[in-house]
C-alpha cells in the first residue's frame, strides 16, 4: 500500500533486505509527526486524533498524543545532535508550557492531573514519554524554558512520584521521571525513593532468559522489550551509569537471544500479548541493544530486524490515508485492542525510533544489512524462564511460539472464565492471530462437560528444554467454564508440545473429567485467500483423525474470515490425546498422516516414530519430561 509522505529511493547495496537506511528512518519519523501535528489545539498541548476514545476519556487522549509523539520527535532530535529542521522541539516546548498551566481544569489545554491508577491513572503513563523527551532533548529544550515553565513541569511530573501506579511495568514511569529530574539538579528524597522501590520490584520480577514478569504474575510478551528493559537500559546509557549498564545490559542481551528469533523474514513480530497496536515498537529492544552495544546480534542483523519490522507495517496498510497509525495491527483491527487503546496509544511504535540514537556513522546504520535468525537456519529454543517454546523454519520464514507460562492473571486474581485470546493460546505466530473472543478459538484444548467448553488461564509450567534442531515445553492448567460451576473439582490438562522443523507433536492429558466429558482440540487460524497453510492430524484419542474446519467469521488481525481445524474426542477419567499440527507456506505443506509411525501410549507415556530421520520422541507426564534420540 502506499505511504502518504515522501520517503527516499530504496538503497539495496546497504540494506538488500529491506532497502530501508537511517534517511528512511528519519523521513518516517517527520512523516508521523507531521500528520499527527496537524490535530495539536492552538497551543501545541494536546494532540487529538480521531477515532474511539479509550476508557480514559478525550483529555487524556489528547496527552497522549503529545506525549508519545514527543519521544519520537525526541529521539530523532537528539540522534541528529540538536538539529532541528522541522522545528520540533518550538512546537513541544509551547505545549509544555500550555499544558501545565492551570493542569486539570477543563479548558483547550490544559493537561490532566496524575492521580492513582486506579482513579485518573492513564496520565502517568505519559508523564515517564514527557520525562525522558525532555532529558533526550535537555540542550536544546530543557535548558532554554523560562524558569517558571520548568518549575511547573516538574509540579506536574511529580505526581507520577506520589499516586500510585498499576503493580506492574507501570513502576518504571516515575522511575523514569524521577531518572529525568535528577538528572537536571532536582534530584531529592522523592525521586530517590521511587528508582529505589521500581529497581526492587523489578529484581522481583525477573525470571531468568533475559525475561521479567509484568507484574507479580506470569505475564510475558512485547512488554520486556518496549519498557521492562527499555527505560532501565536507557535510563543507564543516558547517565554514563557503567554498574547499572553492565547489569540492565546484560539481562538486554540475554533477553535478544530470543527476542530476535520472535520476527518472521517479512519483518512481522509474533501477533502475541496486549497492546499489540504499538506494532513496530516490538523492535525498540533490538535497536537499543546495538545503541548501547549490548547485543548478541551484529549491527547489520540489528539493522535488518528493525527496519524489517518498520517496512512491514508501513507496507500493509497501519497508516491512514492522513499519514496516522490507526488503532489495529495492519488497519484498524478492533479485537487486537485493549479497552485502554485510545487514537494516540499507537504512537509508543515511537520507542522503536531509539535507533535514531546510534549517530549516522554508527555501525548500525553503515553495516550491510544481514539476515534475520529466522532467515538463517531452522530454530527451535526454548525459554524455561518465562515457560515459551520457539519454532523458526528459514524455508517459509514463519515463527511460532508455544505457550506455556504467560498467562497475565495476576497472583490476587481468581481463575474467571473470561477467554484471553492474546495469551490463553496454545500458540502464537508471525502469520497468524488469535481469533476474536466469540469466535471458535484457534490453537486451544478445550474440556467440555456436560456441553460446556472450558478455557485457558492461568498455566502452570512443568518444564522446558532442547536439543539440535527440536525442543519442548509443557504445562498445566485447570479448565473454568464460562457458563454454569465455574470449575469440576479435580480437573486438570496438562500439555506437551514437541517441535521438530515445521511439525508440532501436541500431546495432552485430561485428569478428572466427568464421564461422558469431550475434549476438543483446535488448529491454527487462516484464510481461504492466505498463501498459509493450517494442518492438523490426530494420532491418538479422538473420534476421527481428520479434523473438521470450524469456522471464524471475524477473522484475525490477518484476515477478515477465516477457518479453524479441529479434533474431537471422549474423555472420562483420565485419558490421553496426541495430534500433529503444522503452519506452513505456499503447497509444500507436509503430509501429517505421513509424518510418524508406531505411536505408542502406555498410560502416562507416548512414544513414537518420525518418518523424515527414524529419530524417536518418548514424552512422559509422571514426572513431565520429553526425549528425543535420533538412531
Amino acid at each position: 500500500m502506499s505511504i502518504p509522505f515522501d520517503l527516499p529511493a530504496d538503497d539495496h547495496t546497504l540494506s538488500p533486505r529491506t532497502g530501508y537506511t537511517r534517511a528512511h528512518w528519519e523521513a518516517v519519523a517527520d512523516g508521523l509527526l507531521t500528520a499527527a501535528w496537524r490535530r495539536a489545539t492552538p497551543g501545541g498541548a494536546l494532540l487529538h486524533l480521531p477515532g474511539r476514545p479509550s476508557r480514559s476519556g478525550v483529555r487524556s487522549d489528547g496527552l497522549e498524543g503529545y506525549a508519545r509523539t514527543f519521544l519520537a520527535a525526541a529521539f530523532r532530535v537528539a540522534g541528529a545532535h540538536g538539529d532541528d529542521p522541522h522545528h520540533l522541539l518550538e512546537r513541544y516546548a509551547d505545549g509544555l508550557a500550555a499544558g501545565t498551566r492551570t493542569p486539570g481544569r477543563d479548558d483547550t489545554e490544559s493537561w490532566p492531573e496524575i492521580l492513582d491508577v486506579d482513579v485518573q491513572g492513564q496520565p502517568m503513563v505519559e508523564s515517564a514519554s514527557v520525562a525522558l523527551g525532555l532529558r533526550l532533548t535537555a540542550p536544546w529544550l530543557w535548558e532554554k524554558l523560562d524558569p517558571a515553565v520548568q518549575d511547573r513541569a516538574e509540579a506536574w511530573l511529580r505526581g507520577a512520584l506520589r499516586h500510585t501506579p498499576a503493580p506492574n511495568n507501570w513502576y518504571l514511569f516515575p522511575y523514569t521521571v524521577a531518572g529525568f529530574l535528577e538528572s537536571v539538579g532536582r534530584g531529592d528524597a522523592e525521586t530517590a525513593a521511587a528508582r529505589e522501590r521500581a529497581r526492587d520490584l523489578l529484581e522481583s520480577w525477573y525470571r531468568g532468559d533475559g525475561w521479567y514478569a509484568d507484574g507479580d504474575g506470569r505475564a510475558f510478551d512485547h512488554y520486556n522489550g518496549w519498557a521492562l528493559h527499555l527505560y532501565p537500559v536507557l535510563d543507564a546509557h543516558l547517565a554514563g551509569d557503567a554498574d547499572a549498564l553492565a547489569h540492565h545490559g546484560g539481562r538486554l542481551r540475554a533477553h535478544l537471544d530470543g527476542l530476535s528469533l520472535m520476527f518472521g523474514a517479512d519483518g512481522a513480530p509474533l501477533h502475541f500479548g496486549r497492546s499489540l497496536t504499538y506494532r513496530f515498537a516490538a523492535s525498540a529492544a533490538v535497536s537499543l541493544g546495538a545503541v548501547t552495544g549490548h547485543t548478541p546480534l551484529t549491527p547489520g542483523a540489528s539493522r535488518r530486524i528493525a527496519s524489517g519490522a518498520l517496512r512491514h507495517f508501513l507496507d500493509r496498510g497501519a497508516l491512514t490515508s492522513e499519514g496516522l497509525l490507526s488503532l489495529g495491527w495492519y488497519g484498524p483491527h478492533e479485537a487486537s485492542l485493549q479497552e485502554y487503546s485510545g487514537p494516540a496509544s499507537p504512537y509508543w511504535a515511537s520507542k522503536a525510533f531509539v535507533a535514531l540514537l546510534a549517530p549516522a556513522d554508527h555501525a548500525l546504520w553503515t553495516d550491510t544489512e544481514e539476515p534475520a535468525p529466522v532467515e538463517e537456519a531452522d530454530r527451535v529454543l526454548s525459554l524455561p524462564g518465562p515457560g515459551l517454546l520457539l519454532q523458526a523454519t528459514r524455508a517459509d520464514g514463519t515463527v511460532r511460539l508455544h505457550n506455556h507460562g504467560s498467562d497475565h492473571v495476576r497472583p490476587h486474581e481468581g481463575e474467571s472464565a473470561a477467554d484471553d485470546p492474546h495469551y490463553g493460546r496454545l500458540a502464537y505466530s508471525t502469520r497468524t492471530g488469535p481469533t476474536a473472543r466469540a469466535n471458535a478459538a484457534d490453537n486451544h484444548l478445550s474440556v467440555e462437560v456436560n456441553g460446556r467448553a472450558s478455557v485457558r488461564r492461568r498455566i502452570h509450567p512443568l518444564g522446558a528444554g532442547h536439543g539440535d534442531g527440536w525442543g519442548w515445553a509443557a504445562s498445566w492448567h485447570r479448565p473454568v467454564f464460562v457458563a454454569g460451576p465455574p470449575m469440576v473439582p479435580g480437573l486438570r490438562a496438562e500439555s506437551v508440545t514437541v517441535a521438530l522443523g515445521s511439525l508440532e507433536l501436541r500431546v495432552h492429558r485430561v485428569v478428572g473429567a466427568p464421564p461422558g466429558s469431550r475434549v476438543t482440540l483446535t488448529g491454527w487460524a487462516t484464510g481461504p485467500e492466505e498463501p498459509t497453510v493450517s494442518a492438523l492430524h490426530g494420532l491418538y484419542g479422538w473420534d476421527d483423525p481428520a479434523p473438521e474446519p470450524v469456522p471464524a467469521p471475524q477473522g484475525t488481525a490477518w484476515t477478515p474470515w477465516a477457518r479453524v481445524p479441529r479434533l474431537t474426542g471422549g474423555c472420562g477419567g483420565t485419558t490421553v490425546h496426541v495430534a500433529l499440527a503444522c503452519l506452513t507456506t505456499g503447497p509444500d505443506a507436509p503430509p501429517l498422516e505421513r509424518a510418524v509411525t508406531d505411536v505408542r501410549v502406555d498410560g502416562g507415556t507416548v512414544e513414537l516414530t518420525w518418518t523424515r530421520d527414524g529419530s524417536r520422541t518418548r514424552v512422559s507426564f509422571e514426572p513431565p519430561e520429553v526425549r528425543h534420540t535420533r538412531p
